[in-house]
């Protein structure tokens, strides 16, 4: 029973005063009913210094990226991964952030193209676009005066080449060098750079310097010259292949006079070679020490190497490694890798396993387009994506992505201006009629994966949850 004091003093207190609480009835009502109570929220954007993208999907806010600008202060890394199917956007959202990039007057790009279409690479109109000629490395162009790098030009420093000259050899073999077929290596190498003066030494040489050593070679480590033969051989006939081979016309010659290394944008057409050939990844090797020796250079520009197909890097341990070096060495001059991969699946259970692990570790911005559910919950476990993310990445169209840029998640559209559009989609299936249809599409797409979303929110909160700040 309550306190005859109390309740006198509350009846003189509401008397004077009036009521001080109110009884409210509970109320029944449904989450979609109920989320008209709070204000449009939206996660924080990422600034607004830098290149467009689009547009984030549930604000409607303009989507800003560019890691120049991001790195040291929301990313600790400039390096940016790109993963989806096929036909979803994933060419389409590099070539529009190379054109929007090359803007800037501070800005370089190099790309390697290994898809094509008609004979030449898919990045062919953009090249043409600007006024640059793609430097097309192809076996047979290369023979009747095509173009050429030398793993031994003199831009390279010595220590450069023989790094070049051991990754060739052990991704055609497939193992590392053992200590025996290295110092062979080592010795034909360094006698032909301490012998060849008056040209730019070739592989030629390095394979003829294999097949007979000299004797002051043999003799410095006291072995015999039989035994100095015998363990260059394995090496020699790798290296014939890149002289004599498949290969031959791309890598044993000088480099091909008159290629501009500082030209806004510089494309290798990687077009002609089978992608899914040993000589992918010997390219990749090839092109990658050639660049990291002649374009990169301390003058203050900020580069983008954008690589296309790139589980042909990823996946073979000794490539991986090269690159690897590369990134970290990139990062101090203003270089952002950029890796476009269809699967992740194909990269962490590769041969490559745990130097992928090193580079997507480097990559701090993640674009994923659309994948099939099993796929996106593999990609989503490696990369620690959020739940409602992987959830709604199956259901994503093409020209819409999730975008993880160091842990700031968001769902973005990205938008294709008329002037970049006939640069951007060159597949000639995509007429104007199959444009409308993909528009439609992609609007479609919005609203499902915006109730995607919502189900699993309330399913995880019991209500609507849009972030922290007021749009």
């Amino acid at each position: 029973m309550a306190d005859p004091m109390s309740a006198i003093t509350d009846a003189f207190t509401s008397f004077l005063f009036g009521k001080v609480e109110t009884t409210r009835l509970p109320v029944r009502t449904s989450t979609g009913q109920a989320q008209a109570v709070y204000l449009p929220t939206a996660a924080p954007g990422l600034g607004d210094s830098g290149v467009i993208i689009g547009r984030e999907v549930y604000s409607g806010k303009g989507y800003i990226y560019d890691p120049f600008q991001l790195y040291g202060q929301q990313l600790p890394a400039p390096h940016w991964l790109v993963l989806g199917e096929s036909g979803n956007g994933k060419s389409a959202l590099e070539k529009t952030y190379v054109l929007r990039q090359l803007r800037f007057r501070d800005r370089q790009v190099v790309v390697l193209d290994a898809q094509g279409e008609d004979g030449v690479g898919e990045w062919n109109l953009i090249a043409q676009e600007l006024g640059i000629t793609p430097i097309r490395l192809d076996p047979m162009a290369a023979l009747d005066g095509g173009i050429r790098l030398n793993p031994l030009d003199p831009a390279i420093t010595t220590t450069g080449q023989l790094a070049l000259l051991r990754t060739i050899i052990e991704v055609a073999m497939g193992h590392g060098l053992d200590e025996r077929s290295g110092f062979a290596l080592k010795v034909a190498h360094s006698y032909v750079n301490e012998t060849i003066v008056d040209r730019q030494p070739v592989l030629t040489d390095i394979v003829e310097q294999l097949r007979h050593p000299e004797a002051e070679s043999a003799e410095a480590m006291n072995v015999d010259i039989d035994d100095v033969r015998a363990w260059g051989l394995d090496v020699a006939l790798v290296l014939d292949r890149l002289v004599d081979g498949d290969l031959r016309g791309m890598f044993d010659g000088p480099t091909t006079a008159g290629i501009n290394l500082d030209s806004p944008l510089i494309v290798f057409d990687l077009s002609h070679i089978d992608r899914n050939s040993i000589a992918m990844p010997i390219l990749m090797a090839i092109v990658g020490v050639w660049l990291e020796h002649t374009w990169i250079r301390p003058d203050r520009k900020k580069r983008i190497f954008l690589v296309e197909e790139a589980w042909h890097i990823i996946n073979s341990p000794f490539v991986a490694q090269l690159f690897q070096r590369l990134l970290k060495f990139g990062r101090r001059l203003g270089l952002s890798f950029v890796a476009v991969v269809h699967h992740l699946s194909d990269v962490v259970d590769g041969a490559a396993a745990r130097e992928a692990a090193a580079i997507l570790k480097m990559a701090s911005t993640r674009t994923i387009y659309a994948q099939k559910a099993d796929e996106a919950r593999a990609t989503g476990r490696v990369l620690g994506l959020p739940r409602w993310a992987v959830e709604i990445i199956p259901t994503l169209s093409p020209g819409i992505a999730v975008w993880d840029v160091n842990g700031n998640v968001q769902v973005v559209k990205h938008l294709v201006t008329e002037a970049e559009r006939p640069l951007v989609y060159t597949d000639r299936a995509m007429t104007e009629d199959a444009l409308a249809l993909q528009m439609a599409a992609e609007a479609e797409a919005e609203e499902r994966a915006a109730a995607a979303v919502e189900a699993v929110e309330a399913e995880t909160y019991g209500g609507p949850s849009y972030g922290s700040t007021v749009a």
